[in-house]
């Protein structure tokens, strides 16, 4: 887990045109994309189409995601970040997320572009090919995660790899319970693999370049 400083960033959605301003407190997001080791300790299955240990997981829905959260905090005992509320989480509408909670979640889609940035302006926080796995290097294929160039604040794969999960509704008005994914996967071009990109996903879909890393809203403690 790698802390992600305080600050501002700028939304867009091409769509809609429109661009909007976010504070983003200080937390922590896993330097990594969840992996299927790590799935596999917490939950004991292996939905992955690609199999291997340091390969993202993937072929997991959101709630999929939501419940290794919960789960992993359980085990390190931190308090649960996320609710299920009327009695179903198949299509996430009765998940609540408790903000005050210690225990891992999804980041929102805000601090998933702050951190992806770390300060920069441009779409990309490096050379496509230094810092991510999309249709011109990858092979058509997941790589095993933290293997390119991390971006300043150390954290890797926020470009390419796997498409990850955010906390957010894209447009409920629009999509309903349609959740954000951001950054771009494998067999993604290199228009999709920019910190701006916004797609969007019924909670349902399992798909092999699609899967999630880890937040949480404690900082971790500063060493001087």
């Amino acid at each position: 887990m790698i802390t992600v400083p305080a600050g501002t960033v700028t939304l867009s959605d091409r769509r809609t045109q429109t661009s909007w301003s976010v504070e983003v407190a200080a937390f922590a997001l896993a330097a990594v994309p969840t992996t299927q080791a790590q799935y596999a300790a917490v939950t004991g299955t292996h939905p992955s189409g690609a199999q291997g240990e340091h390969l993202p997981v993937e072929g997991v829905s959101w709630p999929d995601a939501v419940h290794y959260c919960n789960l992993l905090s359980e085990i390190e005992g931190l308090t649960p970040a996320y609710r299920i509320e009327g009695g179903t989480d198949d299509d996430g509408s009765g998940v609540a997320w408790d903000p005050a909670a210690d225990g891992y979640r999804l980041p929102t889609e805000a601090e998933w572009e702050h951190a992806c940035r770390a300060g920069t302006t441009g779409p990309r926080y490096g050379p496509l090919d230094e810092i991510a796995w999309y249709r011109g290097n990858s092979g058509e294929r997941s790589h095993e995660v933290g293997g390119l160039r991390p971006n300043s604040w150390g954290l890797f794969d926020l470009l390419g790899n796997v498409w990850e999960w955010c906390w957010d509704v894209y447009d409920a008005e629009v999509y309903g319970t349609y959740r954000v994914l951001r950054g771009g996967g494998w067999f993604d071009e290199h228009w999709s693999c920019r910190a701006s990109v916004r797609r969007r996903s019924h909670p349902t879909l399992r798909i092999d370049d699609l899967g999630f890393r880890v937040a949480r809203s404690v900082p971790l403690p500063h060493v001087s």
